[in-house]
This record gives C-alpha cells, structure tokens and sequence, in this order.
C-alpha cells in the first residue's frame, strides 16, 4: 500500500512507508532501550537487534576494524613496505587521479615524512596517460625507484607492471580483479577473485589503511616501536571513504565517524585549506566530503594538473595548501560549466535514443573525459537504469558508466572488454571505466545492454521512494536531527531516513541558481519547515512547485541541521513532491 496515498508524484514514484514488522521492531527497541522513536526507526530499518544498539550508535574501531592478514598478500605487502623503509630504499607512489587514489596516496606519503623518508608521486594525466599504470610511466620509475607501490589502480596492469623491470611492486587496490593476477610482490585487494568479498566494501584508502595497521604490527613485532599516529590519518580515509561511495557499512562506519572528528580538529594543512576555500561554517559531514571537498579535489584529476589532489593532500604546508586550494576551487568551477554543457548534449542524445533501455548511453565528439563520469550519473539519475557516457577521439572513444543498486557493472564490462568488443575496461558494481574503437561503439553498446538486460536492468520502472514514517513540520527540531544523527553516518548504502510531510502549503518559492529551488512550507499550524531542492529544474518537479497556484502538497525528503550566521536551523531537503 502506498504511503500517504501517492501512487505516482511528480517525479513518477510510488511513496512506500515502513512495513508492519519494521514499525513493530521499532516500536519493541524503543520500549527495551528508551531510545528515541526515531533513533529506533532507523536502527530496525538497518536490522540492529535492541541488544546490538548501544554498540551500533557507538562504534568502536578497535572492534569493528578486521585483522588485515585477513586479505590475501597483506603481509607480504607489508613486509616489502617496511623492508624499504629500513633500507631507505627509493620509493614511488602511482596513484589514480580520483579522491580515493589521491587520498591513499596522501597516507604513504604523510607516514613516510612522517618517519624522515620521501618518496615520488606519480599521478597519470587523465587524457594521455588514462587510468592505471602504464608501460613508459612503470619503466621509467622502475629506472630511479626500488619499490613502486600502486594505489587504487593496478589489480589489472599485467602488461605496465612487467614493464617495471629491476623494482619491486606492490598493488594496494580496490577494483574488480580478473583470472588472473600481475606478477609482483604482492596484490592486496579485497575484490580479488580469490577473495571471499566479505572486506569488498573497502575503499582503497580503506586497504592502505590496513596495510599501515599490518605494518604496525610488524614493527613492533621488531622493536621498532609503533611508528606514526594512525588514528591522526582518518580524516584521510574518511574522505576517500565518502568520495568514492563505499558503504558506510561495518569498518567503515567507524572510519568515517572517526575520521570526521580528526577533521574537525582541523589539523592537516590542505583540508584546512580546502574547507576555507569551499566556504564550508560548520562542523565537517559526510555532505561536506561528498559535495564540497570530494569534488573540488577531483577536479585536478579531471580537467587540470592531475596530482594536485594528492599534493594538497599530503602538504604540511600551509602556504602551499591554500595556493593549491584556490586552483582546484577555480578548476572545480570551470569543471561545473564543462559538465553543463555535457550533460545537456548527452541528455539530448540519450532521450532521443529512448530512455527505458537496459543501458543509457550517449557519444560525443570531444567530450572531456573528466566529466563523463558525472554526466553518466546524471543519466542514471534521469533514467533509473545503468548509464554510460563516451567522449571520442580520433579513433577511439573513453568512458564511464555508473549503475543502479542490483545492477552490477563493472562485471558486464570486464566481460565485453574480454570478448574483444572493448579495447579495455573494468571497475567495480557500481562505477567502471572503459575504452572502445569508435568502428565497435554501436556493438559493444548492444553488447552492454544485453548483459545488463540478464540482470534485470530492462525491467526497472522508476524506482519506488522509500519513506521512514511521517513527520509534521512542528515536530521536526535541531533535538530531533540530532538524536538522528547517533545512528550514522549516513551515505552510501546507509540512507539517511527519509519522512513524509503531509498537505502542506508553499509560502514561499525562488529558484536558486540555475536549477535549485528554496521553499518555505507551512501547515498552518507551526513556524513551518524551510526545505531546498537540488536539481529541481532537472525534472518537471521545479517548474510545477514554483507554480503551484496555492495548490496543497505532500513532500517528502531528509532532514539536516542549516548553519547560518552561527545559528542552527531545520531545513528538509527536499527529494520528491506530490499533490496532496
């Protein structure tokens, strides 16, 4: 039965709302526990036992954290690493040109200054080099380095890590692995195809943490002490975590927790910096690392210099942090316009193409490769289906796809690129990248929608908006957020809840830049709620609440604290409407 009526809203979803057991399983944790109603909402809606509570809105590291020897490598990986840094061998650091890539970069990096060694940062430009190691970069550092440590790329570099001939190698990542492994030192990677997947929720920044863990242990195994803080480096980990949309799930609930009280302490030069720069007055969220930070260190890699983001990471340097802040800030700007203009082509071209495909997809010449992969989310936003979106050059074409929650891929593209009908390509579930001849694009397209359609992706309507329960706008108060919030972090598969506010009235409705709208909603009986909805002019939903007419609605959408002034506010984000 669908949740205050609404069968279709104004963005073509069915609201649905909790079902019996879970509003029975809430309601049974909050008379155990003396919880909040709508703490234990949330906690039966992740399916936490009332005896596993207290731990769940606390967690603790030590507890949650694996033993690394767990993944396959570790310790080899680890024993290689430190066995540099008795020596004080010549190490390099190749890292991918993404938050995750630039933030596991920055923890070897800061760990190595940290105990008087330095090393070489290698970043590949984007454009001439791709993703991932690459034969004349792995040779030419094999030449001045005697350990080479690849992060968050090189699970699949047979060819590139070969190339590094009289170095060592060590692959620190996170990727989708193949039948086969590289020969080197070690692989450590949690997706390995001899893995059981049980750590497969690990960023890479994730893996390297653990790696630094394992390297602990070994030093003290060796009377070597302890070495750098690690704790101190979760601010690192967090942001990668974030970034890249791993699970906020297990370990990395308390990494990221962890990580964004180390933030706070604003004790790292570059993130300092970036926060200024990104204009950021409260305390740091995982809004924050996802939309402000995460981006603005992105952008380097997409449309700049590629190692900016992990300089501005690994900087103890104040002066240099905020010189690197402001050029990223500046590319993040120009990296918005390129996007738009994208975006509005490949929208253009996919509509046209037919939306309700297994696979979304749209070419263009010229495209930049560093916002393709924004664009594809775009689509799959717009679609509900996994998307990918192309920019060809000369005789090849590069790009990215995003997918949907049960849709896996990376798996399908690994499987095209094996058949020949990609030159290259791999990722993981939700995220991949690929490579085509431009002569094989219309076939390895046809090729990807028939493998998703095997899963099921051809069968997805809009997807059915899931409602925690029904809040009216009086009850909805910074106390109530905040007993909320002991229940996250929230993110990637760990939804903040989501309420329903039912037949309220827009007092109030601009647009906000180019495709935002800020509204004020009342019930007529408290002070109302404030709401903001992003993207709203991207649907139909923006122009029809801007001229809502005095009509009455149902809304539905997430709470947050707003900080304005130094004052604190409530403010719904607004997701979804509906004629009340």
């Amino acid at each position: 039965m669908s949740f205050l009526g609404v069968e279709t809203s104004l963005t073509g979803r069915r609201w649905i709302g909790p079902d019996v057991d879970m509003a029975r399983a809430a309601e049974a944790m909050e008379q155990q526990t003396g919880l909040p109603a709508a703490v234990c909402q949330v906690l039966a809606r992740r399916g936490v036992p009332a005896h596993e509570a207290s731990g769940f809105l606390s967690p603790q590291l030590k507890e949650l954290l694996p033993d690394p020897r767990r993944m396959k490598d570790m310790e080899a990986a680890a024993a290689r690493f430190l066995q540099a840094v008795e020596r004080r061998e010549r190490i390099a650091v190749f890292a991918d040109y993404d938050v995750d890539g630039g933030s596991s970069a920055a923890l070897l990096l800061v760990w190595l200054n940290q105990v008087g060694l330095g090393a070489t940062l290698y970043v590949p430009d984007r454009i001439d080099e791709g993703y991932g190691p690459n034969d004349a970069a792995m040779a030419a550092l094999a030449r001045d380095h005697d350990l080479i440590v690849c992060v968050d790329c090189g699970t699949l570099s047979h060819g590139p890590i070969a190339a590094a001939k009289g170095a060592d190698v060590v692959v620190l990542d996170h990727h989708l692995g193949g039948e086969t492994l590289p020969d080197c030192v070690a692989v450590v990677n949690p997706n390995r195809q001899d893995e059981d997947g049980d750590l497969g929720y690990f960023c890479a920044a994730g893996v390297v943490f653990l790696m630094l863990v394992e390297l602990r242990r070994q030093m003290r195994d060796k009377g070597m002490g302890t070495g750098p803080d690690l704790m101190a480096l979760l601010d690192l980990v967090a942001l990668a975590t974030v970034a890249d949309v791993a699970p906020l799930i297990e370990a990395n609930r308390a990494l990221v927790r962890q990580g964004l009280k180390v933030m706070a302490a604003r004790q790292r030069p570059g993130l300092v910096a970036l926060a200024d720069v990104s204009r950021m007055d409260s305390a740091p969220s995982t809004y924050h690392l996802g939309f402000l930070l995460g981006p603005r260190v992105n952008a380097g890699g997409r449309i700049g210099k590629a190692d900016l983001g992990a300089r501005l990471l690994a900087t103890s340097n104040l002066a240099e942090a905020e010189a690197i802040a402001a050029r990223l800030d500046e590319l993040n700007s120009e990296r918005r316009d390129i996007e738009n203009a994208v975006r509005a082509a490949a929208l253009e071209q996919a509509e046209a193409r037919g939306l309700d495909a297994p696979l979304v997809w749209a070419a263009g010449e010229g495209w930049h490769p560093g916002v393709v992969g924004i664009v594809a989310s775009r689509l799959k936003e717009a679609a509900g289906r996994p998307a990918i979106v192309i920019g060809l050059d000369g005789d090849e074409g590069k790009g990215s796809g995003r997918s949907v929650s049960g849709i896996d891929l990376g798996a399908s593209i690994q499987r095209a690129a094996a058949e020949g009908l990609l030159i290259k390509g791999g990722g993981h579930k939700m995220a991949a990248g690929l490579t085509v001849a431009r002569d094989q694009l219309e076939p390895a397209m046809a090729r990807l929608s028939a493998l998703l359609a095997k899963q099921g992706a051809g069968d997805l309507g809009p997807s059915d908006l899931k409602l925690d329960g029904m809040l009216m706008p009086g009850a909805a108060t910074v106390p109530l957020i905040e007993q909320i919030e002991q229940a996250g972090p929230f993110g990637a598969g760990a939804p903040a809840p989501r309420y329903g506010f039912p037949d309220l009235q827009i007092r109030f409705a601009k647009r906000v830049g180019e495709s935002h709208l800020k509204l004020s909603l009342s019930d007529g009986l408290s002070s109302g709620i404030d709401a903001i909805c992003f993207g709203a002019f991207d649907t139909e939903l923006g122009q029809r609440l801007l001229d809502h007419g005095g009509a009455r609605f149902h809304f539905a959408g997430r709470l947050e604290i707003n900080t304005w002034g130094g004052r604190q506010s409530v403010q719904m984000r607004l997701e979804d409407a509906a004629e009340a």
